[in-house]
């Protein structure tokens, strides 16, 4: 395959920017589809991808107190049903197992599309006195919801997350909890996948089944759309009343403890795709690449190229994930390989370089070349991987700077809406008949109310009533 054909593997993402999406997921080899209905198979290395985004996170919670457990597949339905609101959310996406073998089972089983029920069924045993608590748990599995239309990694019908479920002692250690797992991912996202999020609170025809409160990081994609990249969620005593969960407070009486969970799922892959990519593939952010660093031996079949690429090679393994690409591939070719696939730092070694004591880098983030000394290698490197991050970073937060906007009315929403992507500001009384107005004729949906408020105006965008929040609104994934 020659080096222009490689490229042209992928959709322009100004012409069509799902069938870019698509190829980026196909070519870069991330994921391909499956004889199951709306499922895929993550390949090595999308599945490398997520094992970084997993290693980070996981040290992450470790570091707040939290352990890891696993619960089981699937819920009995009368386990499910205790909670009213949490089963009505999740009803249309449920998957049943109504037989074991030939026999059907007395009880239909669900395949769990989140576990709230489960770690409520084990607290309601393990939970007896204030001393037992808090309760951090956390896991890592794979859920079932029965979507309707299916993407790779940004909604399919089972998919990886974790799911942290907590039981606290009091109403503010919960909802201190929630806020802080929130802005732990946030922190993730910014610092590790260059992400740039908005953090705010879900309004209430948007928060999750069961929950008092939702909190939201929401980012903004090549196209103008929402992605919501990790929620996290306040339950009260609502789940412990249902489960019946007592403890014996520190004066004696009994009481309901305080619940959240909280969650980020290999949607945080499509995040990543759709922010950092363009038209010659991925573009990965260096903490979540499979490989960091990839050397390409130029003119290999000259003497010394191969050995000196292989030293490099070894020095290297002690400072960043590095590959050399000994492949009978032209150099050309590998050069349009390893963008297509994110390689965040490309290093090109050849006779000439060699005899100049360099070797030639290039950053996948702005494809910019520079000529790097042998000599300290192990110190130059790291800095041009954090350069490619914060290249990153700020590429996303100029773009989203660029496709935010405010509107005052409606006329001005509905404007902006059909003929500007991306998020919109926008003043909001509370009134659930203005959000559901500002769907049916605008488009969009709220985003968040962010933490950081603005006042844009003095009345409602929809109903010139008076405002209660500024909201972030738009179409989204």
């Amino acid at each position: 395959m020659s080096e222009k054909k490689q490229v042209e593997a992928i959709t322009a993402m100004d012409e069509d920017f799902a069938r870019w999406y698509t190829d980026v997921v196909k070519k870069a080899e991330l994921a391909d589809y499956s004889s199951v209905r709306g499922c895929m198979i993550i390949r090595p290395y999308g599945y490398a991808v997520w094992e970084n985004v997993q290693r980070d996170l996981d040290a992450r919670f470790k570091a707040t107190g939290h352990e890891n457990v696993m619960m089981p597949l699937f819920i009995p339905e009368g386990l499910l049903q205790k909670e009213k609101d949490h089963v009505e959310g999740f009803a249309p996406e449920v998957a049943w197992v109504t037989h074991g073998g030939s026999e059907e089972l007395a009880e239909r089983l669900c395949v769990r599309p989140t576990s709230e029920t489960l770690f409520c069924e084990h607290y309601a045993h393990v939970v007896q006195s204030y001393r037992d608590l808090p309760k951090l748990y956390n896991q890592w599995c794979s859920v079932v919801r029965w979507e309707k239309t299916t993407r790779p990694f940004l909604r399919t019908t089972e998919f990886l997350w974790q799911e942290g479920h907590t039981m606290h002692e009091t109403a503010e250690e919960a909802r201190e909890e929630t806020e802080r797992m929130l802005n732990v991912y946030a922190d993730f996202c910014e610092q590790s996948l260059a992400l740039p999020v908005i953090k705010g609170q879900k309004t209430d025809k948007e928060k999750f089944a069961g929950a008092l409160a939702t909190y939201t990081i929401e980012a903004l994609m090549h196209d103008g759309k929402a992605l919501q990249s990790g929620t996290s969620h306040y339950f009260g005593d609502g789940f412990a009343r249902a489960f019946d969960i007592k403890f014996t407070a520190r004066d004696n009486s009994l009481q309901y403890p305080h619940q959240t969970s909280w969650g980020m799922s290999t949607r945080i892959i499509g995040a990543i795709i759709m922010t950092h990519g363009d038209d010659r593939g991925l573009a990965l952010p260096p903490a979540v690449a499979p490989v960091q660093v990839m050397i390409v031996p130029v003119a290999s079949h000259k003497p010394g190229v191969l050995c000196k690429a292989e030293e490099i090679c070894q020095r290297l393994a002690k400072v960043c994930r590095v590959k050399t690409d000994v492949s009978d591939q032209s150099p050309g070719w590998k050069f349009a390989e390893h963008e297509m696939k994110g390689v965040p730092v490309r290093l090109e070694i050849g006779p000439r370089d060699i005899e100049n004591g360099q070797c030639v880098a290039v950053r996948r983030d702005n494809l910019e070349k520079t000529a790097l000394p042998l000599d300290g290698l192990e110190e130059s490197i790291p800095a041009l991987l954090a350069a490619v991050r914060d290249g990153l970073y700020q590429k996303a937060r100029n773009r989203r700077a660029n496709m935010t906007f405010t509107a005052r009315d409606l006329g001005e929403m509905k404007d902006i809406s059909q003929n500007k992507p991306g998020f919109i500001k926008a003043m909001w009384c509370g009134d659930l008949v203005c959000e559901e107005k500002l769907k049916e004729e605008a488009g969009v949906s709220s985003r968040c109310i962010p933490f950081e408020q603005e006042k844009i105006a003095d009345t409602c965008v929809c109903c010139g009533k008076p405002a209660r929040n500024m909201l972030y609104w738009g179409k989204a994934y």
